[in-house]
């Protein structure tokens, strides 16, 4: 039977298995031998990894032709105006793609959220707000780059969902092995 885990990964852990001192791995937290990532985070982000034992899968959970919608809690230096949501719902041009439109919106510090080591810098007179985005894809430091290129770079990135699969209930460093059939792949 197909395995398929939730994991919530912790600031400065790798998304890999494969020790690399100094730094953490997921081996460091998940003793589930022949599991896989379907899809990364960096190290600087935090949040849920979805893993699993079956290359098709890995593969169905992470392309973006199967739209599998990816939330993102980004906390970001200033406070975005309806202009700059407006640009990232529409895409962003960002020199090698232009991200796909997306849903993004400003919201409250999450309710659920967790201390980060180390904690972000701040600047004494900058504020700082979150925004909550919802891409349908997810290529290399995206959700940075688009608050970057909008004027709010990112200073704290939390995956919070993948599908309906979410983090809720689960601290940082643990993970959760789903029960039942996993054929049934979460579309929304």
């Amino acid at each position: 039977m197909t395995k398929i885990l939730l994991f919530n990964k912790p600031y400065g852990v790798l998304c890999q298995f494969s020790p690399s001192p100094p730094r953490q791995t997921m081996k460091d937290f998940i003793q589930v031998p022949a599991v896989y990532a379907a899809g990364r985070l960096d190290a600087d982000s935090e949040g849920l990894v979805v893993l699993t034992d079956d290359g098709a899968w890995q593969h169905r959970i992470s392309d973006p032709r199967h739209k599998l919608a990816k939330v993102y809690w980004a906390q970001v230096e200033g406070i975005p105006g309806s202009d700059a949501l407006a640009h990232l719902v529409r895409g962003v041009d960002l020199g090698d793609f232009t991200s796909r439109p997306a849903m993004a919106e400003g919201v409250d510090e999450p309710p659920w959220l967790w201390p980060r080591e180390p904690p972000i810098r701040t600047r004494k007179n900058i504020p700082t707000s979150w925004l909550k985005l919802t891409l349908r894809e997810g290529k290399n430091r995206q959700v940075r780059r688009m608050t970057a290129a909008v004027g709010y770079p990112t200073l704290r990135l939390i995956r919070h969902a993948v599908g309906e699969w979410t983090i809720d209930g689960l601290a940082p460093g643990k993970f959760c092995e789903l029960a039942g059939d996993p054929r049934h792949l979460p579309q929304k």
